[in-house]
Order: structure tokens, then sequence, then C-alpha cells
């Protein structure tokens, strides 16, 4: 490894550590916000036949809470429809 990677090799993992530093120091800030304007964590709203299945995804996209799309999971991206028989396709975790 020449003299000229080497440094180039530090100085991305200086810039990467400041990165992730100050993503960290945001996050907390964020934090800190949100329980101060009276924000709290939302109930979970996982289907009952996705409990422990390793298919689930639940991550909800996009930028405002009312107009979030919610990924269930790999085979039903809006859930199971059946409530009445359990999921074919649940696989244990």
């Amino acid at each position: 490894m020449s003299t000229f990677e080497a440094g180039f090799s530090k100085a991305d993992y200086l810039l990467r550590r400041r990165n992730l530093r100050r993503w960290h120091e945001r996050q907390c800030k964020t934090q800190i916000l949100r329980s101060q304007v009276g924000f709290t964590d939302t109930a979970p709203t996982r289907p009952k036949a996705c409990n422990g299945c390793a298919n689930y995804h639940g991550i909800s996209y996009g930028t405002q809470r009312n107009s979030r799309t919610l990924l269930i999971c790999a085979m039903y991206p809006y859930g199971w429809p059946d409530t009445a028989r359990p999921c074919p396709d649940w696989q244990s975790v």
C-alpha cells in the first residue's frame, strides 16, 4: 500500500467517524425535542398473524405520518387478509 493510499484510507476513516458522531448527536437532539413537544412512542401495529414470523418487515415508508405506506411482509404487503386462518407462508424467526 502506498503512502497516498494509506493517507486516503485514514482520512476516509476519520470522516466516517465524524459523520457517525454527528448523526448520533442529531438523533439525541431529535429525541429530546420529540419528548419536549409531547410525542410518544406509538403502540405496536403488528398483525396477530405476523407475530414471530421471519417474513415480517413492518417498516413504514414516507415522511408524513398520515401518508406513510406500511409494508407488512414480503408475501403480503398489506398483511394476511384472512384473519380466521393462519398465514400459509408463516416461518419461525
